[in-house]
């Protein structure tokens, strides 16, 4: 999963099954060094049209406008793009979001609890 080379941790910690809902867990800094990472791993989730994807952002520590766009499209993977939820997203990356507008495009949740009951 990382072609770093052992540099940079990979951005994907980690991609789990919860009865119909993918969560995956992003880490660390997204960003134009990772963005096809995190593109990839996304669009193979979107492939298997799961229920809803919930991307958990609790660990990202930075996230700039490429990193935004892979979660624009990998929104645009899925058949009903309301099942594309984020949930906890820390201080920068909220800003991240609320600076773009993106907060207002995007199904935003305080928990990955919150984003797992909404209804989509």
């Amino acid at each position: 999963m990382d072609d770093t080379g052992g540099l940079h941790e990979s951005p994907i910690a980690g991609v789990e099954d919860r009865n119909g809902a993918v969560v995956v867990r992003l880490t660390g800094e997204l960003d134009l060094y990772n963005a096809q990472v995190v593109r990839d791993e996304l669009f193979a989730v979107a492939a298997h049209a799961p229920d809803r994807v919930v991307v958990e952002l609790s660990a990202v520590t930075f996230i700039d406008s490429t990193g935004l766009g892979v979660l624009i499209e990998a929104q645009t993977q899925l058949a009903n793009r309301q099942a594309f939820l984020l949930a906890a997203p820390g201080l920068e990356t909220r800003r991240a979001l609320e600076l773009s507008g993106l907060d207002r495009h995007f199904a935003v949740h305080e928990s990955l609890d919150e984003a797992l009951a909404a209804k989509v």
